[in-house]
């Protein structure tokens, strides 16, 4: 099939969905109604892979921790991760504290300006700067997130799954084929705002569709063949063991490195296997989806024996730590660990 758009002018198009944005379009969110470029990133590093309802109250919590770039560069890396526990894909928050240090550091505490400046800031892609150079500067500049691509694959029944190379490439020409001069912000925002609640990945509001009398998969009935799939790979699975030792009302944890899963987080400490533990209780397992493969947790109360020091050989180079169980410092916990801590504390 063709991919093109008979009888939409990219002005035109723009024009259908700025009317769309002035109708319909979302427009109290937290982070709208600001050209302060710190919030406007936050919330697009926040948004990244997120849902708007699920971001809006870890946004305000930082905003109230963090009001300037200035505040997050000099914070203490335990309470941003502390504060973004929850919100997943942890490396955001590894790259936000860097890129904040960075602002001040090498861009004199302003905020870059340019798509090319912005992009040096860690965590902030090609989109991702499009986003702020628009909503924070009005400049012309494009943007392709999961829900642009799946408007405009639609549009153009562009078939292909987007993390192919020329998928993509073609997406990007299309964004930036329809994006226009002016008022590029209230068009990025309702892009943005037709993919998440009427072109949806399931069940799409066609009929309420600003662009549905030319849209060419609602024509030809392929609406769930735009966007392409990801290639299916049978999905991985880990399993692990959670190793909780109780002493004195205090529970010992254990920082992660800082890259990988839950990097620079709290956790227990774990086991692949487990052999000359005394294990005094299994508690349930735990089944953990992460984007790309599962992670079977089974946690286990072990012995306190007095030998417990010299068996985990604890001191500050492991990154072991006890801490009080009924009231837990401001530490990053990822989500399954601070649920089964708050558990074991109600016990």
């Amino acid at each position: 099939m063709k991919n093109s758009m008979k009888g939409w002018q990219a002005s035109t198009f723009a024009q259908k969905v700025i009317d769309y944005y002035e109708q319909h379009g979302r427009k109290h969110l937290p982070w709208q109604g600001t050209r302060d470029a710190y919030k406007i990133w936050l919330s697009e590093i926040m948004l990244q892979q997120t849902q708007v309802a699920t971001v809006i109250p870890y946004f305000e919590k930082f905003i109230q921790y963090f009001p300037t770039v200035e505040a997050l560069a000099e914070a203490d890396n335990e309470l941003v991760m502390h504060l973004w526990s929850g919100l997943g894909y942890y490396s955001r928050a590894r790259n936000l504290h860097k890129a904040a240090k960075m602002v001040i550091q090498q861009f004199d505490g302003q905020f870059p300006q340019t798509t090319q400046q912005l992009e040096q800031l860690p965590g902030v892609g090609r989109s991702t700067a499009g986003a702020i150079a628009a909503f924070a500067y009005q400049q012309p500049t494009a943007i392709l997130d999961g829900n642009v691509k799946r408007v405009l694959a639609r549009c153009y029944a562009i078939q292909g799954w987007p993390g192919n190379g020329q998928v993509l490439k073609e997406l990007w020409s299309r964004a930036e084929q329809n994006t226009p001069s002016k008022s590029t912000d209230k068009y990025n925002q309702a892009m943005m705002d037709l993919g998440a609640m009427v072109c949806t990945r399931t069940k799409p509001k066609c009929d309420i569709c600003p662009l549905a009398t030319k849209c060419l998969a609602h024509q030809h009935n392929i609406i769930d063949q735009c966007p392409g799939k990801k290639p299916k790979k049978a999905r991985p699975s880990q399993s692990t063991y959670w190793l909780i030792y109780i002493r004195d009302g205090k529970v010992l944890l254990e920082k992660r490195p800082p890259s990988g899963i839950w990097g620079g987080l709290w956790s227990f400490p774990e086991k692949e296997q487990i052999t000359d533990l005394e294990v005094s209780h299994e508690l349930e397992p735990i089944l953990h989806k992460f984007s790309h493969y599962d992670l079977h947790i089974q946690p286990l109360l072990v012995d306190n024996s007095p030998h417990i020091n010299n068996s985990l050989q604890i001191n500050e180079s492991n990154n072991n730590d006890w801490f009080e169980l009924q009231r837990l410092a401001d530490i990053g916990l990822p989500a399954p660990v601070s649920k089964l801590l708050q558990q074991l504390a109600s016990q």
